[in-house]
């Protein structure tokens, strides 16, 4: 499965940014919601165990989200993580995450894409499973490039992250309980390659373009649309990228415009 070699990439690559940090250098807060280097990785590790017990085990998967749901209600999910580690963090922690990593991209390598997989939600496909990890790899991953001062140079791996947005134009709206206004706009993005990938129907009204990962910054609520280069032409194209999500969960409000942006000092 492509997904879980792509997966696997998208950690090396945050593991070559980090390498070089010091014990106490993860301990710096980033731009979303102050989270640390170390939290970030933490989070990461702990949904990755997650994957990889849904396929392996499934009464332990049980048992290890069992603890969730007070700590989601009450917003305390980074301590939940930071007790099941045991407070590992820092070089160690790194080494760590990397191992499960590439444990859990093998497992997925060698599944059935279209094995239905436990989850907190609702059950997923295997390669729906691996394809969410590898967004949020990609998308924690910014917090720390951006904290680090380091623009990412990006991958056409990205394109499993452009085709979840789209796969969540729907979601988007319903899971603010609202219908979707309308047929998706039509997408125009230019890849890292310099390919251009087009989504939905062609239409002059209804249009987005531009940069692939500046879209997946936007429906991965990395960046607000304002601080993108993106071309949004059109009502429906608006009310979309002004509060996509293509992440599971309650209604999350995009990052206020100027706020989430590469450290430049």
């Amino acid at each position: 499965m492509q997904q879980a070699a792509d997966f696997l990439d998208e950690s090396l690559a945050l593991s070559e940014l980090i390498a070089p940090l010091s014990d106490t250098d993860y301990t710096q807060k980033t731009a979303f919601k102050d989270w640390t280097i170390d939290m970030v990785l933490r989070h990461l590790h702990f949904w990755n165990t997650a994957a990889l017990l849904s396929v392996k085990d499934e009464a332990a998967f049980q048992a290890l989200v069992s603890g969730l749901t007070d700590a989601l209600r009450e917003g305390a999910l980074p301590d939940h993580e930071y007790a099941y580690f045991e407070g590992l963090s820092g070089r160690a922690l790194r080494e760590d995450w990397l191992v499960m990593a590439d444990r859990t991209a093998d497992v997925f390598a060698q599944t059935d894409p279209s094995q239905r997989l436990q989850w907190v939600g609702p059950s997923m496909s295997a390669r729906s499973s691996i394809t969410a990890r590898l967004m949020e790899t990609w998308a924690h991953g910014q917090e720390v490039y951006d904290q680090l001062g380091v623009v990412r140079e990006n991958n056409d791996r990205i394109r499993n992250i452009v085709v979840l947005g789209v796969n969540t134009y729907g979601w988007t709206f319903a899971n603010r309980k609202l219908p979707a206004p309308g047929p998706m706009p039509f997408l125009s993005l230019t890849a890292p390659s310099g390919e251009i990938w087009t989504y939905g129907e062609e239409q002059d009204d209804e249009r987005i373009s531009g940069r692939a990962e500046e879209f997946c910054q936007v429906v991965t609520q990395v960046r607000n649309v304002a601080d993108t280069s993106l071309s949004v032409c059109g009502k429906i194209a608006q009310s979309w990228m002004t509060q996509a999500q293509c992440f599971a969960g309650p209604p999350q409000p995009p990052p206020a415009a100027g706020t989430r942006k590469t450290r430049t000092a």
